[in-house]
């Protein structure tokens, strides 16, 4: 019987599994490479895969932190967008009740809020410029170029007389605008006008001016009585006051929020 061409007689796995390599080695030397080359190659693929993986995983990160910012930004705007000035009753106490609306014969149906809209763009404007008819001028919004005007009513819906809590809170600002807002209040025909206070002294009151409860609430004041069927007339003016020293212009392109929340004080409170 004819032996294979080019295996010995009696040979185990070990001289196999070399002259296999053999064979391999004639074979890359045949086509111009080396077995090295080969196995660098594969090495290099190897490498390639993990860089393509990687790229993939920090892209889908990437897509994932800007969707979320995307997020974020569309419920500011939604957030912004949905009123400067919000008016709301908060709480009611011994079945005692009040109402808002925006005019004195409450006609218009009752209702628990209000939203006194949104002024874009503004520029610093100051107080002697306003019009000095705001809180007769019109019922319900009454916006200027560079103010926000809102008017009105509050009633007592109720059957026995009560007191109740006036609180404003800024909700949203951005770029210090809050520094230089100034919020005036008007209830019943009598003005009342509100400024955070001065950067470097928050003790110190702008003039002509209460200063803010603290950092972020513009008022909190007890009502007198009011008696049953009663109304409360109020006017709200906010705007950007250009003498205060913190008008400048990297607030320029910032925003405030408030809102303004009527509590019916309890029985025991009252006592």
């Amino acid at each position: 019987m004819a032996r294979k061409k080019n295996i010995p007689p009696e040979t185990n796995p070990h001289e196999v599994a070399a002259l296999g390599q053999k064979h391999e080695e004639q074979a890359a030397k045949d086509s111009g490479t080396s077995v090295y080359d080969h196995f660098h190659a594969n090495e290099a693929a190897v490498a390639v895969e993990k860089a393509k993986k990687r790229r993939k995983l920090y892209a889908g990160i990437l897509i994932g932190l800007l969707a979320i910012l995307l997020i974020m930004y569309i419920i500011s705007m939604l957030l912004t967008q949905w009123g400067d000035l919000v008016i709301s009753v908060g709480d009611l106490r011994d079945g005692k009740t009040i109402m808002l609306c925006e005019n004195s014969a409450f006609d218009d149906g009752v209702t628990m809020k209000l939203d006194g809209g949104v002024v874009k763009e503004v520029t610093n404007i100051t107080k002697t410029w306003l019009p000095q008819n705001l809180d007769t001028e019109k019922d319900g919004q009454h916006n200027g170029e560079n103010y926000l005007a809102y008017t009105f009513y509050l009633k007592n819906t109720g059957d026995a007389d009560l007191d109740y809590q006036t609180v404003m809170n800024v909700t949203g600002t951005s770029k210090s605008v809050d520094e230089a807002v100034r919020v005036m209040v008007y209830k019943n025909g009598q003005e009342q006008t509100f400024a955070k206070g001065q950067f470097n002294n928050r003790e110190q009151p702008e003039t002509d001016a209460t200063k803010w409860v603290d950092e972020t609430q513009i008022l909190n004041i007890e009502s007198a009585p009011l008696a049953a069927g009663a109304v409360d007339k109020y006017t709200v003016v906010i705007w950007c006051e250009g003498n205060d020293p913190e008008c400048l212009d990297p607030i320029r392109g910032g925003h405030m929020r408030a809102n303004m929340i009527f509590n019916i004080n309890a029985e025991e409170e009252n006592n």
